[in-house]
């Protein structure tokens, strides 16, 4: 792909990036990642993958605005509320870039969907707030060997994770947290959360996305990065594989 005089000048401060530079734009440019949830998280990382200039977001949600959204869900604004979000935020970044297609999918992902949805995919972000979707998501992901970005918050705490799982080191999302779909979820809704956080997280949701796009520094699958917001802390775990997972273990 050979970059405009525009998209040169639009993208100057990652191509003067050595790790980046204009081979690594214009992967970026050619490259479709599937967000799950244009919801906190998701808002804030659809915004810098677009402003990124990454190609094509499939963008999966069958919310619409809310007024209660708005205190962390950037993306969207007053005159939104009622509106499906897949289309406010293809509208959205339509404004941003016209280098970025929008794929609004009004649908709720599902163990019975999930591949079909993501298919095609160079990477998944997740930033829903359900664990059932969330293990459909990471079985998939699994299986069509897409690499996974997934990122959560609650109240002042934030965990951002990439899984592999389909390589013989590197665990998946079932690894982490079982096999148990039936547990309580715990939404925003129910404990609250500080709406910059998702902001934080999903930046860096954004951030890991594109390392997983175009590689740089190091490897981060296999990791789990802990933000505790009431002691300005981060830590990072490394994660192991569980040999026994039904998704990935061998």
């Amino acid at each position: 792909m050979t970059l405009t005089d525009t998209q040169l000048d639009r993208y100057a401060r990652h191509i003067i990036l050595r790790e980046i530079g204009g081979a690594g734009q214009a992967k970026l440019l050619a490259s479709h990642v599937a967000i799950i949830g244009a919801g906190g998280i998701g808002s804030s990382a659809i915004q810098y993958l677009a402003a990124a200039g990454v190609g094509k977001l499939t963008i999966i949600d069958d919310d619409a605005v809310a007024l209660s959204n708005l205190q962390r869900q950037v993306i969207f604004t007053a005159a939104d509320i009622g509106r499906l979000k897949v289309e406010a935020a293809k509208e959205t970044i339509a404004r941003l870039t016209p280098d970025v297609t929008v794929i609004p999918v009004n649908q709720r992902i599902s163990a019975q969907n999930a591949q079909n949805l993501l298919a095609g995919a160079d990477a998944i972000l997740d930033g829903c707030d359900n664990f059932e979707t969330r293990l459909a998501v990471s079985d998939a992901a699994t299986q069509l060997k897409i690499p996974l970005i997934s990122a959560a918050v609650g109240q002042f705490e934030g965990q951002l994770a990439v899984y592999r799982g389909w390589e013989a080191d590197k665990p998946c999302y079932r690894c982490l947290v079982g096999n148990d779909p039936g547990r309580a979820d715990m939404s925003c809704a129910d404990q609250g959360v500080v709406g910059a956080l998702t902001g934080i997280i999903g930046s860096m949701a954004a951030l890991e996305t594109i390392r997983a796009l175009v590689p740089f520094g190091e490897d981060s699958a296999g990791k789990l990065v802990i933000a505790d917001l009431m002691s300005l802390r981060f830590r990072t775990l490394t994660l192991p594989k569980d040999t026994g997972c039904p998704a990935c273990g061998r």
